[in-house]
């Protein structure tokens, strides 16, 4: 073989969420069609760890990054329900180009955000038109112990007006896009008024250097890096948004921004646990199992593995898993949905609902999907038909996926919600 993996079969180990409405009804197949090519030079992909631009070309030919911006010549005009099945899908082929659209669908909805109703149309007809890939971040990464709302006393970002807009200074670190994407949107905070700006930025401005990150552990095809902002000019059309810095003013709409951009990588996680078992089944079907047992083997285990119980017993642990935790995301993502549909008259419960349920599926999700490919690695271990079936990729890329955020803030959260009905606090981070 080359070192490309075989395309997925049909089935997966946990059922998609609920049909999409009709005039979404190509989207399954689009994504279905563009997952299994993604899926046959996964590997190969991988280990050379090239920035995407192959792989952005490839969704842009399957008209993917505008599929949440609103109907027209071009766009995409769907909902989150389908924005997360796509994400879910992908990513169990790649699960950086997983990320890489996680990433941008969130960003696609920042003016909704944080702007106004005019704001959100001209920003997302512009995505839709060009065919736009987002990078970026528009979380405040406010210090522990300051309010969560308020930019730190230092941001690593920060707009200084001049009269005809304003000069952004700083560096950040990006996960994903760094490398390709088309525009950026970010998040600053004013030097005058200490209010949190969300700016539109090109990347290729000569103000702006960009360091990508090599060598990555996993996630390696996502295009991260570090990106420094020297007097990079932003008109004020270029402004997306506002958050005040007064926190009491900040609204719970505003604030589901994080919420989506997390449940955007939940699907990631599913999709990475979901594509690491549908590859294994394939291989453990036909190659003999990779220990050897110390009981006499009548049956002749060795040369059926597909009616090996202990290899049975193994699988149907991990899609046990992989079912628990499809129905814990399920729920979070019709609550999302439903949420974004009030826009600004989301309540704080209502909220505060939501992001319990998001907490959830990120614990849940990214246990099973560090439990699922640890285990997989496992069970294909010195398999016969191939000389490296390269599962190792899954477990680093659950890996490096999951320690974006830390678990332990997602269960005292859902914790101190059904033991005091504390809401989680309205905040930007991440």
């Amino acid at each position: 073989m080359n070192g490309a993996m075989p395309k997925r079969s049909a089935a997966r180990p946990a059922a998609p969420p609920a049909a999409p409405p009709a005039e979404d009804a190509h989207w399954p197949r689009v994504t279905r069609e563009l997952a299994d090519d993604l899926a046959v030079d996964a590997l190969v992909r991988d280990r050379a760890g090239k920035p995407p631009f192959d792989e952005l070309s490839r969704l842009r030919e399957a008209g993917l990054p505008a599929l949440l911006t609103p109907p027209g010549p071009l766009r995409g005009g769907s909902d989150w329900r389908t924005a997360c099945a796509v994400i879910r899908e992908i990513a169990a082929a790649d699960s950086s180009i997983g990320e890489l659209l996680a990433r941008h669908y969130a960003l696609t909805w920042s003016a909704r955000f944080f702007g106004t109703p005019q704001q959100a149309d001209a920003f997302e007809g512009r995505v839709a038109d060009g065919q736009w890939l987002l990078a970026g971040d528009t979380g405040n990464p406010a210090a522990d112990g300051e309010p969560p709302t308020a930019p730190a006393g230092t941001p690593d970002l920060t707009l200084t007006p001049d009269g005809s807009g304003g000069l952004l200074h700083g560096r950040r670190a990006f996960a994903a896009g760094v490398a390709v994407a088309d525009r950026l949107v970010v998040g600053a905070g004013c030097t005058e008024t200490g209010d949190w700006l969300i700016a539109l930025v090109d990347p290729a401005h000569p103000g702006i250097t960009t360091e990508p990150a090599h060598d990555r552990l996993g996630q390696r095809l996502t295009g991260a890096g570090s990106l420094t902002f020297d007097g990079v000019p932003v008109a004020p059309g270029q402004i997306l948004g506002t958050v005040s810095h007064d926190e009491q003013h900040i609204t719970p709409y505003a604030t589901l921004a994080p919420l989506a951009l997390r449940l955007g990588l939940v699907h990631v996680a599913l999709g990475i646990a979901e594509g690491a078992l549908a590859e294994a089944r394939d291989l453990s079907r036909a190659a003999p199992r990779p220990w050897q047992s110390a009981e006499p083997d009548p049956a002749g285990y060795a040369e059926q593995p597909g009616r090996d119980p202990y290899l049975l017993l193994a699988y149907g642990e991990l899609v046990a898993a992989a079912h628990t935790a499809a129905a814990v995301v399920e729920p979070a993502t019709e609550a999302l949905a439903r949420g974004l549909l009030m826009g600004r008259e989301l309540g704080v419960n209502e909220r505060a609902d939501i992001a319990v349920l998001v907490a959830a599926a990120e614990a849940v999700t990214g246990q099973a999907a560090l439990q699922i490919t640890t285990r997989i690695m496992e069970l294909t271990a010195g398999e016969g038909t191939v000389r490296d079936p390269g599962f190792d990729r899954f477990w680093r890329n659950a890996r490096v996926l999951t320690a974006q955020r830390s678990p332990a803030h997602s269960l005292r959260a859902i914790g101190d919600h059904y033991l005091n009905g504390a809401h989680p606090p309205l905040t930007l981070r991440i």
